[in-house]
């Protein structure tokens, strides 16, 4: 079984204190920081763009998971990957192409993630899960912090594991969208490692961010 991990989203954390947020992630034991990319287009909100994580990636040593919800994607990845994102993960409804945008991602050195919203099938990714690091499910329609989980996404994270199983590929499995203690076990024993939480992390036990990972860890 793969090592569980949690990627904290900085989209629940004080914008205002965005790099001291980030050094109290790293100094709490968080694996790495979630940073979602909204346009207003693709998802129905903005958040930040190359420019911030540019910044905040010079003071910080922890690994980046780049989730871009913005379309069309193609064009923006270079820019990310110069910002310091360490792995990209793309949405396929939001390519032309995607076997183009994932070499892209491969030609800039960084590991690839796609991701599925609730209702994308898995056979969309199918034919390119031998390409791919991460497979990052949504577990809430994307575009806005703090909504409902949604348990109906646990099957795909079960398939995504049989399939992985079956055919020998290595690619982590990622749950996003209303983590919090409750349900990051039943995502942990479908087969999720990766877990993103933002509202648990930094606003439950009193904001006590090294006691919510370590929970949400805890099997």
């Amino acid at each position: 079984m793969k090592k569980i991990q949690i990627a904290p989203s900085i989209l629940s954390a004080d914008f205002s204190q965005l790099g001291s947020e980030i050094k109290r992630l790293e100094e709490a034991g968080a694996d790495m920081i979630h940073v979602d990319v909204m346009d207003g287009h693709f998802v129905p909100n903005l958040t930040i763009g190359p420019p911030v994580i540019k910044a905040l990636k010079k003071h910080s040593s922890i690994f980046f998971d780049v989730h871009l919800m913005i379309s069309p994607v193609h064009k923006y990845i270079e820019a990310y990957a110069d910002a310091g994102a360490d792995i990209i993960t793309i949405h396929p409804e939001a390519t032309e192409d995607l076997k183009s945008s994932i070499s892209k991602i491969k030609q800039l050195k960084k590991k690839v993630g796609i991701s599925l919203n609730p209702e994308t099938k898995i056979d969309v990714v199918l034919n390119f899960l031998d390409q791919v690091d991460l497979v990052l499910v949504m577990s809430v329609n994307p575009g806005f912090g703090g909504q409902k989980f949604m348990p109906e996404v646990l099957i795909k994270i079960k398939e995504l594991r049989q399939i992985r199983k079956e055919r020998n590929l290595k690619f982590d499995i990622e749950i996003d969208g209303g983590i919090n203690f409750d349900n990051s076990k039943i995502a942990i024993e479908a087969g999720a490692n990766i877990l993103v939480s933002g509202t648990t992390i930094f606003k439950s036990n009193d904001g006590d961010i090294k006691k919510n990972i370590e929970l949400l860890k805890s099997k």
